[in-house]
């Protein structure tokens, strides 16, 4: 009774869904190796560093003669933005030249060895 269950016909939907499921499974590791992309803990870092820096450098442009006689005549802020901006600017340059490499595919899990052969010539077939 289960030799006539076994149907050419079942075998190609059987086919066909696990084509469907593999091709979910390589759409789903695009969208994970992007979204590992996306939030690079260099790119997070990096951009901070420069809206960050280019704020403080703003304070420094506008820094009074008072706040530049407290830190001895040294416009601390807009050294320290500039610091800050060089630095986040490194950070993305890093990103740009050493991308965040995907991950390796998994290997698809198969028959075993000698498997494949003793399942498409099986008892009944």
């Amino acid at each position: 009774m289960s030799e006539h269950q076994n149907t050419p016909g079942d075998g190609s939907a059987h086919g066909d869904g696990e084509t469907r499921y593999q091709q979910e499974v390589s759409e789903l590791e695009a969208r994970s190796a992007t979204a590992a992309r996306l939030f690079d803990i260099r790119r997070i870092i990096g951009g901070l560093f420069v809206v960050y820096g280019v704020m403080v450098m703003i304070a420094g442009f506008t820094a009074s003669d008072a706040d530049l006689r407290k830190a001895q005549d040294i416009n601390i802020n807009l050294w320290t933005g500039l610091g800050m901006l060089v630095l986040g600017l490194l950070f993305l340059l890093w990103l740009k030249l050493r991308p965040t490499a995907p991950p390796p595919p998994e290997p698809e899990p198969g028959p075993g060895p000698g498997a494949g052969a003793g399942s498409a010539s099986g008892p009944g077939a």
